[in-house]
């Protein structure tokens, strides 16, 4: 009688050793530690410095309401930097998101420098693009929706391109081999598998730059920022107050509307 073979016996995996979980746990503490020294900040400093914000936190109570009439022109400027900006640079994403996905543009002579010159616009912080861009263009709304603008541009770029990676190859290949060119190819086996994606990255983006924009008009750039810079300089906390409230609200029903937004197109 011939012997059964035997079944390969499944082992259960060995749990990770504590003693790794130990020297992470001890080079995270060092990073801290290291990076505490070096910035010169302590626990003391900020238990010390509790009664200072919370002196803060007493004088922007009750805000004041009436300034909302003040404020109301500035935020919708705000919204309306965001939204140009945000258009313009999701225009100029496109063609740089194409030339960085490998899977399209085969060649690394063209890929990788592109790459590169999209790293370096994304380093650039858009307070110091909107303070290049007010020296060109003077004060107003015009240098902070260049700045976002180009902000924009690199984050959505960024997210497009490793979109592409990721993309079914087999549509191009078909198209490829029918004699497809280049832009038939992008438009009818690339678009349909990524503008559910891109139009995510765009409402995304266009969240971050109402925030973004509600800064850049410390350094002139315009919208509501501006009023930032006022009370806080007057000490009118109060009205301070008011514009944080204001821009959360803002903030929160753009992001609400983009959320259902996106889940319609994912």
């Amino acid at each position: 009688m011939n012997a059964k073979p035997s079944l390969p016996i499944h082992t259960r995996p060995k749990a990770p050793s504590r003693l790794k979980h130990v020297l992470t746990a001890v080079i995270i503490l060092l990073l801290l530690w290291g990076s505490a020294v070096q910035t010169e900040s302590t626990l003391s400093e900020l238990v010390a410095g509790l009664p200072n914000m919370l002196d803060l936190l007493r004088e922007m109570f009750p805000p004041k309401w009436s300034y909302f009439s003040h404020i109301t022109e500035a935020m919708l400027e705000t919204i309306r930097m965001a939204l140009v900006g945000t258009t313009l640079g999701a225009i100029g994403a496109i063609p740089v998101a194409l030339l960085c996905a490998s899977n399209l543009v085969k060649s690394r002579w063209v890929y990788y420098p592109v790459r590169f010159l999209l790293n370096l616009v994304r380093t650039i912080p858009d307070l110091l693009l909107a303070a290049l861009f007010v020296a060109i263009f003077g004060l107003g709304p015009l240098p902070g929706i260049f700045a976002l603008a180009v902000f924009s541009m690199g984050l959505i770029a960024k997210l497009t391109y490793e979109a592409l990676e990721t993309i079914d190859n087999g549509p191009l290949e078909a198209m490829t081999s029918v004699g497809a060119n280049t832009l038939q190819r992008i438009a009818y086996g690339v678009i349909p598998q990524i503008q559910a994606h891109f139009a995510s990255y765009v409402l995304y983006t266009f969240e971050i730059n109402v925030r973004a924009a509600a800064i850049l008009g410390l350094v002139g750039a315009g919208g509501i920022g501006h009023y930032y810079e006022v009370t806080l300089g007057f000490l009118e906390y109060d009205k301070t107050s008011v514009i944080i409230i204001f821009t959360l609200a803002i903030v929160l029903g753009i992001d609400y509307v983009s959320m259902k937004l996106r889940e319609k197109l994912l």
